[in-house]
């Protein structure tokens, strides 16, 4: 394909709405992209225009499955008249195409998919097998991933490529994520009484506290460094007058391999019951999110194909790295703790979600070819 085709398949990407959700658009597209090169590819539609995708190339005489995964739905546009160029008209702009989902990660998606066009049409195809997997949800819940990790898709991968934007680095790790609520109950009453109630809010604030210093003794990754945590929600009361009666907050965890998912939610779990039994607070504990981290070996084997493939095509100087961010990999790996992985993809994790989203023309065709080079080197 030409490079202005490739570009095309992008814009056409981008201009499709898929703000948590609307993926079955997306799915049918590149289902129809990928029919056109002779590549048949399965849509898993699962209700409310959500839907996944997997395609194979390949001619399977070893056992090697390669997998390749981008997912397809965006984060909303909060404010898009903050933005000078429109999020969902794919605008070019010098080596710019800008857009909602342009980054994070329409780009990488394409690539994938473009990835596999030009491996078959070069009649270059792997001597295992590629799996392309296109996800529902993942900035949202990741519904789409758990159902495939259900319906096994990843069970037999040997190593997996997450699209995500690096600009041309090599993430090696990741941390988890893990969403939680605390409730707060107390006891309303008039203001003017405030003794005669129990402040559900100053149960959240004695929260609050002993939040401040809860992994303080976790001991430090080898790759993803300290436990990082913020309450980012806080919601209580009603009306001023009023002592409120129950409160909530929020608040983010990312998990690292060292102090894990399950050691969190006992930390957390741990501080909630010495809350409700030296204090006259109730408050209660809610896990809305739980993604595990995720690692491989630095000096894993098909980590260094990977970064041998990106040093070989990028234009820019590329290194391994780790990102604090979680991706579908999480959830992949959930019965497959042991599955190398690798995050490469276009462009800086910092342009993600943010106003005036892009990534460059130039990085998103040198990552189809880094792909390429991931598939040929790996089956060498």
């Amino acid at each position: 394909m030409e490079a202005n085709e490739k570009v095309k398949v992008l814009q056409d990407l981008i201009q499709i709405h898929t703000v948590n959700g609307n993926e079955a658009e997306v799915a049918h597209y590149l289902q129809k992209l990928l029919s056109i090169h002779g590549i048949e590819a399965k849509v898993d539609e699962f209700g409310d225009r959500r839907a996944n995708l997997i395609a194979e190339i390949g001619t399977g005489e070893n056992s090697r499955v390669l997998g390749f995964t981008g997912h397809q739905d965006t984060v909303a546009v909060p404010n898009p008249d903050r933005w000078q160029h429109s999020p969902f008209e794919s605008e070019i702009v010098g080596d710019r195409i800008y857009g909602r989902g342009a980054a994070d990660m329409k780009s990488g998606l394409a690539a994938q998919a473009l990835s596999l066009i030009e491996l078959k049409e070069a009649n270059q195809l792997p001597t295992g097998k590629v799996r392309f997997i296109a996800t529902a949800g993942e900035e949202l819940g990741t519904p789409g991933a758990y159902r495939l990790e259900k319906q096994g898709t990843a069970t037999d991968l040997t190593a997996l490529v997450v699209g995500e934007p690096t600009g041309g680095n090599v993430i090696f790790a990741h941390s988890g994520s893990m969403n939680y609520r605390i409730t707060s109950f107390g006891k309303s009453c008039h203001s003017s009484h405030p003794d005669q109630g129990v402040n559900a809010i100053e149960g959240l604030l004695k929260f609050v506290e002993e939040e401040k210093h809860l992994f303080d003794d976790a001991k430090d990754d080898q790759y993803l460094g300290k436990v990082q945590h913020s309450i980012t929600v806080f919601n209580g009361g009603d009306q001023v007058n009023t002592i409120p009666d129950s409160a909530t907050l929020h608040g983010n965890i990312r998990p690292t391999a060292t102090f894990n998912n399950k050691k969190v939610i006992d930390r957390l779990q741990d501080t909630i019951e010495y809350i409700n039994h030296t204090t006259p607070f109730q408050l209660e504990l809610k896990i809305i999110q739980d993604f595990y981290p995720i690692a491989t070996d630095p000096t894993d084997q098909f980590v260094q194909t990977a970064l041998n493939a990106a040093q070989r095509n990028y234009p820019n100087d590329v290194k391994l790295d780790i990102i604090n961010g979680a991706t579908d990999a999480s959830v992949f790996t959930l019965h497959r703790p042991d599955l190398p992985v690798v995050v490469l993809g276009c462009d800086s994790w910092n342009a993600a979600h943010q106003t005036d989203e892009f990534t460059t023309i130039s990085s998103y065709l040198a990552t189809i070819k880094a792909y390429k080079q991931i598939v040929r080197n790996y089956f060498a």
